[in-house]
């Protein structure tokens, strides 16, 4: 089986780090660690990549055709803005899981606007990093 890939945008390379009190003590690093004890227990992979630059990121989908069988995506502030990201998530054909730390629907007006939600199989926020450990699960159950 295909691994499955999680992307992290802008500025997730700072958790731990930037506004613990909206996103908590825990690092990439225990986000990428979390994502791998999850697929273990499923006899799965991941592949992570994490990029400050929204082109890297539609780069790194792109790739993901025909190499990966599902993606989890927490695109920081690129959720609200970006149609090319969106664009780019459909290249691939795979299903995705929409992932943010925070509830986003309980803080800014700005933040309740999602370019990856309609396009998404499903969405977690909330759930602090636990949310990716869904979001895989999820997907090794699907895919």
């Amino acid at each position: 089986m295909a691994p499955i890939l999680v992307l992290n945008g802008p500025n997730l390379n700072m958790l731990g780090t930037r506004q613990p009190e909206v996103y908590g003590p825990d690092t990439l690093a225990d986000v990428v660690a979390l994502c791998r004890r999850t697929a273990d227990r499923f006899g799965r992979e991941i592949v992570d990549f994490q990029s400050n630059s929204e082109g890297a990121l539609i780069d790194r989908i792109h790739a993901a055709r025909g190499a990966e069988s599902g993606i989890v995506i927490n695109p920081g502030g690129l959720t609200h803005t970006s149609v090319a990201l969106r664009d780019a998530l459909v290249i691939p054909e795979l299903p995705i899981v929409e992932v943010h730390i925070s509830n986003v629907h309980a803080r800014e007006d700005f933040r309740h606007h999602s370019y990856i939600s309609p396009i998404a199989t499903a969405v977690v926020a909330g759930m602090g990093i636990q949310g990716y450990a869904a979001a895989i699960e999820f997907l090794c159950t699907r895919t």
